[in-house]
This record gives structure tokens, sequence and C-alpha cells, in this order.
């Protein structure tokens, strides 16, 4: 078992249990992980906020690039190692930043501090162990929602940002590299393996 980057956030949920070391959260990942694997299918997400980051990716670079006067592009190379896969954003020198495109001025971030989030934390850690960089940055972009996601939102004032000043429209969080934090992630990838093959053979051995 292979844990993207992206849902590390659910596996390193902390288990409130004292008779079991995985969370309910992280269990729940597991099983449809092992569902995944068993039934050959792969998740379909689609809300309007993945939407919004997927339409409008290439823009937050380019806003970013503006605003820190940077001539950044997307990373293509995806690197996977024996516990976690993940494939940044961008990948600098010593950094790899990761692009969030906020999707209105409502859920923006304004400051630093208002960007309190492990899922993304984790992400970003994982980030770093695989590409062997010393920080990681979250970014936050406010650019324009296209028009086509808009049946989404009564409200456009929200959504048509290009007015406001490019500085304004990026929040940015920086994480320094911990490998104490990368052995707590092989820890828990490890019980979540040992998890995955109980509840597969739980599955396989259901009818006999």
């Amino acid at each position: 078992m292979i844990i993207r980057c992206s849902g590390l956030g659910k596996i390193m949920t902390n288990s409130r249990s004292k008779s079991s070391p995985l969370s309910k959260t992280c269990m729940s990942e597991v099983q449809n992980l092992v569902k995944q694997e068993l039934f050959g299918y792969s998740p379909q997400l689609d809300n309007k906020y993945l939407n919004k980051g997927i339409a409008v990716e290439n823009d937050s670079i380019d806003l970013y690039n503006m605003v820190f006067f940077q001539n950044h592009e997307k990373n293509e190379a995806r690197l996977t190692n024996d516990w976690i896969t993940g494939e940044c954003d961008i990948e600098t020198d010593d950094m790899i930043i990761d692009i969030k495109s906020s999707w209105s001025t409502e859920t923006f971030p304004a400051c630093p501090d208002e960007i309190d989030n492990k899922d993304y934390e984790w992400q970003l850690r994982g980030y770093m162990w695989l590409y062997d960089k010393p920080f990681a940055e979250l970014a936050y972009c406010l650019v324009d929602t296209p028009d086509g996601l808009l049946n989404y939102e009564p409200n456009w004032d929200i959504h048509k940002v290009s007015h406001i000043a490019p500085e304004l429209r990026v929040t940015v969080k920086r994480f320094e590299r911990d490998k104490e934090k990368e052995q707590e992630i092989i820890d828990r990838i490890e019980l979540c393996r040992e998890y995955a093959e109980e509840y597969k053979n739980k599955i396989l051995n259901k009818n006999k």
C-alpha cells in the first residue's frame, strides 16, 4: 500500500480510542483503498472547489509568479518511495510550493495565521520528503472563478477579483522539513498496511 501525499491528512489523524492505534477516519480511508484495489475502480471527485482548482491552476501560478517576481512552471514529475507518492505543483532548488486556488473572497485566507489545515500540512511534509527539500510553502491564490462554474453561486461579486491588487490575493505559509514527522508517517503506514491486510482477508473470506 502506497499512500498519496494528498491522502496523508486522513491517514495521520490520531485515534481517540485506547484500544485502536488507528482513528476511524484513518481506518475508513484504508478500507476505501482496499476496495479500490479489489474491485478495480478509482474514486470520481467532482465538486465546485476541485473543479475551480483544476480550471484556474495556471492562472494561480501566474499570480504567484507576478507577486513574488518568479518564473515558476508547473511540475509534471511524480515521485514515489516505499510508503508515499506525490506530484507537487512547483519544485525549486530548496523548496516545494503547493498552490491552492480559493473558491471565493469569502473562503480566501487573508493572512497566514488564518491558514490552519493539518491535511495540507501533512501533504506538504510528504512532498518535502519525496523531493528532498528543506522547505515547503502552501500558497493560497485568489483568481477569477470561470463563468461556467458560477451556476453554483448567485453572488458573482465574490468571484470576480482581478480588480483587487495582486499582492492582496496571495497568502503563503511556510513549513520546515521535520524528519521525525517523516518517521511518524512510516510508522503509521506500516500500521495501515497491517489493517489493510486484515480488512482485505475479511472481504475475501466473507462467504466461506
